[in-house]
């Protein structure tokens, strides 16, 4: 079964930085892309950020040039650099993995328990 572990949530002041990791576990040979999605209070789920096994990457436009996300392929860990964060990037962040190969399965999507950031003066 694969698990995600997610840290690096918290509190910080508008203009601040925080840095989410994610990481993957589960026997796992290979996975596909690995992203951050995002749910504000009464909002829907959102797309932040996705990164692809081979490297490329696409963000939401609101995050764009102040988010980079990244990944380990070596340690399944995904990471979200978050900079200049406002007060509107408040929000449970959920780590999402899809097309993850391991040594006795394959698995389409695997979604984290979220860890909530909060930008707040």
């Amino acid at each position: 079964q694969v698990q995600l572990v997610e840290t690096g949530g918290g509190l910080v002041l508008p203009g601040e930085s925080l840095r989410l990791s994610c990481a993957a576990s589960g026997s796992i040979v290979s996975i596909n892309a690995m992203g951050w999605y995002r749910q504000a209070p009464g909002k829907q789920r959102e797309l932040v950020a996705r990164i692809t096994s081979g490297g490329s990457t696409n963000y939401v436009d609101s995050v764009k040039g102040r988010f980079t996300i990244s990944r380990d392929n070596a340690k399944n860990t995904v990471y979200l650099q978050m900079n200049s964060l406002k007060p509107e990037d408040t929000a449970v962040y959920y780590c999402n993995v899809d097309g993850v190969v391991t040594k006795v399965g394959w698995y389409h999507e695997v979604w984290g328990q979220g860890t909530l950031v909060t930008v707040s003066s």
